[in-house]
């Protein structure tokens, strides 16, 4: 009994995320994104909650669409990173199109692992996210930010969330 108990504890403390944890991404996200919004602090903690899956309806669509984005960007347009961590606990990563413009991965490798790791995942409950979020929200909002547009992309985000949606 004891021993389920101290389990059960275990786990709910690791997938609990501290207002510490908040704090420090979304301060490394502002250092690493000066100019980002809520909307991309959003971004980034629901692809670490979620994941990819909400992307990968039809595999057809996500080759184009990786097509689409590895004809049209150039070197000069990406970050300098290779992959970076999705939100708070980086639970996914996101792999640049670096990767493979520089040849260090090769395409198909790159949509092979985006969409396994799409359905790799059951999708967490919209109740579950909207929980998670307002969780998000509230520290960020005791942080005193300055974010550009935070107004319209609370109401925005909000009025997804409250509809039913994720994104």
């Amino acid at each position: 009994m004891k021993k389920g108990l101290l389990l059960s504890f275990a786990l709910i403390l690791s997938v609990a995320v501290s207002a510490q944890d908040i704090e420090g991404f979304v301060n490394r996200q502002l250092q690493n994104y000066p100019k980002s919004r809520l909307l991309d602090i959003y971004k980034s903690c629901f692809q670490n909650y979620m994941g990819a899956e909400h992307l990968v309806s039809d595999r057809q669509m996500v080759t184009a669409y990786l097509d689409e984005e590895l004809n049209t960007t150039s070197l000069d347009d990406l970050m300098p990173w290779y992959y970076e961590p999705c939100g708070i606990e980086g639970n996914y990563v996101r792999v640049s199109l670096r990767t493979v413009k520089e040849g260090i991965i090769q395409e198909n490798l790159l949509l092979d692992a985006f969409i396994r790791s799409a359905n790799n995942k059951e999708r967490p409950s919209i109740d579950s996210w909207r929980e998670q979020w307002h969780k998000i929200i509230g520290t960020i909002e005791q942080m005193n930010l300055n974010l550009p547009s935070y107004s319209e992309d609370k109401q925005f985000i909000d009025s997804i969330l409250s509809a039913g949606k994720y994104a």
